[in-house]
């Protein structure tokens, strides 16, 4: 009270006044009242002079507090992300912290926060593969394929290799011939890197491309009287191709048969070009293994005929449409499949409906496939490697001390990084706890490309005719790391609740995207 008393001691004199002991009895009274109702005030006024006087006792250790605290909150990397709220409620500003820092979104912090460097630079220290030269228009990584005995490559052919160098197995023959491309087994053998036809590989090799195959060539009139040609040359396969070519013959079906088996035409032609004459061509593969579609089917889609299929059990994967082909799964399925043969040749607006996606384009799940091709294997095979790499950094301690989320009031905000499949670079999306779903996941996506002016990689791979216009549609959305064979036909989000929980789960998420 003794500040209190020398204020009022202070005013009085100040202004001139008698003091309070002088006046007389009523007038005492009367300046009581003023004092009680001014009382509250004075005290404010007070405390305020009294923080005022404490602050200046020790300036230069409350001024270094004050400087530091804003950067202790800012650039805090716990694991549970910012929370904005918390440091706007303290009042960033007032404590002389960089205005810029209390005033930044969720988003520009997080953008600024995450974007850690990793050790190694691939555009001046790039991919290096041990092997033949490759060649390809350009790459989403730096890469380079040969032979250097100075240099440790990221990775080699073949086995054995040197520790800390990928031994990576190629091959596009079956497995049922070759068994080392059985992908368990060639990992029991010790190879890293799988890169064989099937979409379970790490990098897969399939006989499909754009660039190939002028798959969306015009169907030509069928001028040959046979039903279907044939082009088998290995005559003992492990597969019953060569008894459903003969059951066929038996239920009346007339093939012209080109390869050493069973040939009755000359066989010095073109095969695309002789195809063309016919309704159907025999699309039999040696083995019926998963995924092992060869040219043989692609180059019956190209010529505009029907393809009979005997190979691969899931042959729907690889077709344009579900009706431009004809499946014989077992030797039993010869006969129905005859007499369909003979239907459509019979009838020519069946017939031609099973050849309308030659017209309306194809699906665009086979699209989603034939896509991947427009990127090199040995590109993929460089991007494969150069993600594995960044992967294991960022298992280190300095990178999980990302925050990647943050937190304003009720409301969390995600950073997610996303890539279209067949590049390297990632960019940057994030959900709000609000509206985490798959449909939010999507449409970020898509905002994202298009801000960006994005031309998806297939652009100039494919025919003109199914290229499509400047607009984005999404096929998939999913993690990093998934074969082709989940990413196209087996992974699904089973609903908002399961994003929530792998974005929850895992920090700063990577996803690639399949534009159509």
């Amino acid at each position: 009270m003794g500040i209190i008393s020398n204020l009022r001691g202070a005013r009085t004199q100040e202004q001139g006044l008698p003091s309070s002991e002088s006046l007389p009895p009523s007038s005492s009274a009367s300046n009581k009242r003023k004092c009680s109702t001014l009382m509250p005030l004075v005290v404010a006024l007070v405390v305020i002079a009294e923080i005022a006087f404490l602050g200046r006792l020790d300036m230069a250790k409350n001024a270094a507090f004050f400087d530091s605290w804003p950067e202790m909150f800012y650039k805090s990397r716990s694991p549970a992300g910012l929370d904005v709220t918390a440091v706007e409620k303290l009042g960033i500003e007032g404590l002389g912290g960089d205005q810029k820092l209390a005033k930044e979104s969720c988003e520009e912090w997080l953008e600024r926060e995450d974007a850690l460097t990793y050790s190694r630079d691939f555009a001046k220290d790039p991919i290096w593969v041990s092997g033949a030269d490759q060649e390809w228009k350009s790459c989403g990584v730096s890469c380079t394929f040969g032979f250097d005995p100075s240099k440790k490559p990221d990775a080699a052919f073949g086995l054995p290799q040197q520790s800390g160098v990928a031994s990576v197995l190629r091959s596009m023959e079956s497995a049922s011939y070759y068994s080392e491309n059985n992908i368990a087994q060639a990992r029991r053998r010790g190879y890293d890197i799988v890169m064989t036809t099937s979409l379970s590989s790490d990098v897969p090799v399939g006989y499909f491309s754009w660039a190939e195959y002028d798959i969306m060539a015009p169907v030509m009139p069928k001028t040959e009287k046979a039903h279907a040609a044939a082009f088998i040359s290995n005559c003992g396969a492990r597969n019953f191709r060569l008894e459903a070519l003969v059951g066929l013959e038996k239920a009346n079906i007339k093939i012209d048969s080109y390869g050493s088996c069973h040939r009755n035409r000359d066989g010095n032609v073109d095969k695309v070009e002789a195809l063309k004459r016919y309704k159907f061509s025999l699309a039999f593969e040696n083995s019926n293994e998963e995924d092992y579609v060869t040219e043989k089917f692609f180059q019956s889609l190209v010529a505009g005929t029907i393809p009979v299929v005997v190979g691969a059990p899931n042959i729907k994967d690889f077709a344009p449409s579900p009706d431009s082909f004809l499946h014989a799964k077992e030797l039993e399925d010869v006969p129905s499949v005859a007499n369909k043969m003979k239907y459509l040749s019979e009838n020519p607006v069946a017939y031609n409906q099973s050849l309308r996606w030659k017209y309306e384009g194809p699906s665009d799940s086979f699209k989603a496939l034939v896509d991947m091709a427009a990127v090199h294997s040995s590109c993929r095979l460089c991007i494969h490697l150069a993600t594995i790499i960044q992967e294991k950094e960022e298992k280190s301690s300095t990178f999980k001390k990302r925050p990647c989320k943050c937190s304003r009031g009720s409301e969390t905000v995600y950073h997610i990084y996303v890539r279209e499949r067949g590049r390297f670079k990632m960019d940057s999306i994030f959900l709000r706890s609000g509206n985490l779903t798959l449909e939010a996941l999507e449409a970020a996506v898509l905002t994202k490309f298009k801000s960006l002016k994005h031309v998806p990689i297939w652009k100039l791979e494919r025919p003109e005719s199914i290229r499509g216009g400047d607009e984005l549609k999404v096929y998939r959305i999913y993690p990093v790391g998934l074969t082709q064979r989940q990413a196209l036909y087996t992974f699904k989000f089973q609903g908002d609740a399961d994003l929530r929980s792998h974005i929850e789960n895992n920090p700063c998420p990577k996803f690639e995207v399949i534009f159509v």
